[in-house]
């Protein structure tokens, strides 16, 4: 376990995205979500990551599921707010497999609209308290989640409602905007896609301004959505070779590269199956000689691993 910051709270190295059990792309059998939580609990896994519209609400009540009456102290949970689950939500995403009927998200940054999400998020899980609250997707209204939400999350923190107020970004460069509109700006950042083997785009500028400011990010989208699994580029051919010679496996490159920033405590993987997260846990423990990183750093593949010592 590590600290997350100046938030106050510990997390472990990995975390446990929960889009996937959600229904993200295909659908999840709850038995087979709630004994993939179950896995990742027994592996060590104590960061736990769902938001409203994972699966317009099925993400948020098969986290319950599985983590109900786990000691409440052992665990960081993690949602989100932005969007509202409700009867004819317009903002349909049709990435989720066989959603509730009738039901969808609407985009709503409002100070209003964040504490009804919030409330509704607890009442879904079923959990009393929820650790980090997310504002997700910023960028979609930037004005208003720059002010009310910002707004609303700041006095959810100061009265110890939730433990830490952060951002779920895809876009770096949205996170640094966000923390210069705001001031003291987040606690805490969920940075997905953007620090990874294929695409370090978050420390030209969002990760340095991190480190100094003494930001946490959680490093998620390690696996830039399975591209690593497959040579489908001359980077990922040219990666794939090295980790031959020198007997690495790619995928536990990518899950241990984002941690060796000193701005990077945690990295957040998602799974579907109790195998595939015994699998990613795995990953973490394969030692990974100096001389991988060195080579990766001299052929460009790599920014110079700030922290790695």
């Amino acid at each position: 376990m590590v600290e997350l910051g100046r938030t106050g709270l510990r997390v472990s190295r990995l975390g446990l995205g929960l889009a996937s059990l959600g229904g993200m792309f295909a659908a999840v059998p709850e038995n087979q979500a709630v004994a993939t939580i179950d896995r990742a609990w027994e592996v060590g896994i104590r960061l736990f990551d769902t938001a409203p519209v994972y699966g317009y609400g099925r993400s948020e009540q098969r986290t319950g599921l599985a983590l109900r009456g786990r000691p409440r102290s052992e665990f960081v949970l993690c949602s989100k707010v932005g969007r509202l689950i409700e009867p004819g939500g317009p903002d349909i995403q049709p990435i989720w497999a066989e959603p509730p009927a009738g039901l969808g998200p609407r985009l709503d940054y409002s100070y209003a609209a964040v504490l009804r999400s919030f409330e509704e998020s607890l009442s879904r899980i079923g959990i009393d308290r929820i650790d980090i609250l997310h504002i997700h997707d910023p960028e979609l209204d930037f004005p208003t989640a720059s002010t009310e939400a910002y707004r609303a999350l700041t006095e959810l923190r100061d009265r110890g409602t939730i433990g830490a107020l952060s951002l779920g970004v895809n876009h770096a460069d949205v996170a640094a905007r966000f923390i210069r509109a705001t001031g003291r700006g987040p606690d805490c950042i969920l940075l997905a896609g953007r620090y990874t083997l294929l695409d370090q785009s978050g420390a030209d500028e969002l990760l340095p301004l991190c480190h100094n400011l003494g930001i946490p990010i959680l490093a998620a989208g390690v696996f830039q959505g399975g591209a690593l699994a497959y040579p489908t580029q001359a980077r990922t051919e040219r990666l794939r070779a090295l980790c031959r010679q020198y007997g690495v496996p790619l995928l536990a490159a990518a899950v241990q590269f984002p941690l060796a920033h000193p701005a990077v405590p945690a990295v957040v993987v998602g799974a579907r199956s109790p195998r595939e997260i015994t699998e990613v846990a795995q990953l973490l423990e394969v030692e990974i000689p100096a001389d991988f990183w060195t080579i990766l750093e001299r052929e460009g593949l790599i920014t110079t691993r700030a922290g790695a010592g």
